[in-house]
């Protein structure tokens, strides 16, 4: 589908009004005629540039991450992590993760948004994370044949999950420090 009708800061427009409605309504309640109002444009510009609200609300969350794992290379694996936290902050961890849980409901209930999701934000992350853990392999930090390593995005949304479980506490950048130098680290031998 071509975009080059939409500017990058018309995008970017278009996709925090998306993030700000989810926020407000939840992904049920959330329809493409409530964001071409909310953004004054149309439904049809919407579809076209989109093709699904499932697609169109992916790809917002993608374009909110402050960073892409496979990007970050400090030389260490502990910098990396370090470097991918310092890369957000508190309040924006707490917005991404109320918006996650909504749609970790949803998709029970939404095969389009579960494929959506896996295929635009999950995969490349988990692909980024590779490529993290991979260097941390290749320098002879982590053992290739630790078994901690296909488990790390387990413990990662484990954290996310556990902290309001257990807690009823929102995960801050201090909770995932702790969680990576008492759990992560250790299980991978760094």
């Amino acid at each position: 589908m071509a975009r080059s009708r939409l500017t990058p800061e018309r995008e970017s427009e278009l996709y925090s009004a998306v993030l700000d409605l989810l926020g407000e309504v939840g992904y049920e309640a959330l329809t493409m005629d409530a964001v071409a109002a909310r953004t004054r444009s149309s439904k049809a510009t919407l579809y076209r540039q989109w093709g699904s609200k499932p697609e169109l609300v992916v790809k917002a969350l993608r374009h909110n991450k402050p960073v892409q794992l496979a990007e970050i290379d400090t030389g260490s694996l502990r910098g990396d992590f370090h470097a991918v936290l310092q890369r957000t902050d508190d309040c924006q961890m707490e917005k991404n993760s109320a918006l996650m849980r909504g749609l970790g409901q949803a998709v029970h209930s939404n095969p389009d948004l579960f494929q959506a999701l896996r295929e635009l934000l999950i995969e490349p992350e988990l692909t980024g994370l590779g490529l993290m853990l991979q260097r941390a392999v290749d320098r002879g930090e982590v053992r290739p044949d630790n078994p901690a390593l296909s488990f790390l995005p387990h413990m990662m949304i484990g954290a996310f999950a556990a902290r309001e479980l257990v807690e009823d506490r929102t995960v801050d950048q201090a909770f995932l420090i702790d969680y990576a130098e008492a759990v992560v680290f250790p299980a991978l031998g760094v």
